[in-house]
């Protein structure tokens, strides 16, 4: 794959002047979260997911857990400060959020919405997260993360 190629999550970090890393792992069929992180060779645990959900307000919550991690949808709730919250619908993710299923970037969303990380991360140099297309993952420092999507710290999983 041509090391020119950007998506929108890349474009957004670039036009900020934000440092990160691109890898691809096209060629592999990793598929899960899991298999992606063994195709970056890499800690599974600095490996975050990207989920979208919808609070009983009908707000809209980004939640990046661990790819070996499950959101916990009632700490998820306190963290967002929501009486409950659901996993969006794979149908609407498109239309919500510029993004497929399995190449969802808390980056370059069409709109911008409340985030919040795994507190795990703090835990580590560099994270992984999508780039916004499958095949497509960008490493950086959360720290730099947060200069483009403003994130809370919790925890949000089981």
């Amino acid at each position: 794959m041509a090391d020119k190629a950007k998506t929108n999550a890349m474009r957004k970090l670039d036009a900020l002047k934000i440092k990160y890393t691109k890898h691809y792992y096209t060629d592999t069929g990793a598929i899960s979260g899991t298999e992606v992180a063994e195709a970056l060779g890499e800690e599974p645990q600095k490996v975050f997911k990207t989920l979208v959900t919808t609070g009983k307000s009908g707000n809209h919550y980004v939640f990046m857990v661990p790819v070996t991690g499950e959101l916990d949808l009632k700490k998820a709730a306190v963290a967002a400060g929501e009486k409950n919250i659901e996993m969006l619908p794979m149908k609407e993710l498109l239309p919500l959020t510029g993004y497929i299923h399995g190449g969802c970037s808390p980056v370059g969303m069409k709109k911008a919405f409340k985030t919040f990380i795994h507190h795990s991360a703090d835990n580590f140099e560099t994270i992984f997260c999508s780039g916004g297309k499958i095949g497509f993952q960008i490493e950086l420092p959360l720290s730099e993360l947060i200069k483009a999507v403003p994130i809370k710290s919790a925890d949000i999983i089981k």
